[in-house]
């Protein structure tokens, strides 16, 4: 997965790929520091069909299923956030940081 490979250039280990719960799922599960990001990722050939393709419903679900797996991959003091990561005709990649709150 491209995604995982450009956090892991960027200073991220990845814990965890496409975990999936009752709940939803979510695409990377990312460590770098003290901060845990559940990550959804969305490939699109065109970027504009990007616009739909992340939603408030969509993140919903992202957050659900990180509560129930965050204790998988948290430790005391560690922060959780939810990315998205936008990749756009194979090469373009939007990283877009803490865009929800579990």
């Amino acid at each position: 997965m491209l995604a995982a490979w450009w956090l892991r250039l960027h200073g991220w280990r990845i814990l965890a790929q496409r975990v999936r719960v009752h709940a939803g799922e979510v695409d990377l599960v990312a460590r770098r520091g003290r901060i845990v990001a559940m990550v959804e990722v969305k490939t699109r050939q065109r970027a504009d069909d990007l616009a739909t393709a992340i939603d408030a419903h969509r993140l919903r679900r992202v957050a659900a299923a990180a509560t129930v797996i965050a204790a998988r991959y948290m430790q005391a003091g560690d922060d959780l956030r939810i990315d998205v990561m936008l990749v756009t005709g194979g090469w373009r990649i939007t990283h877009l940081p803490h865009v929800w709150q579990p």
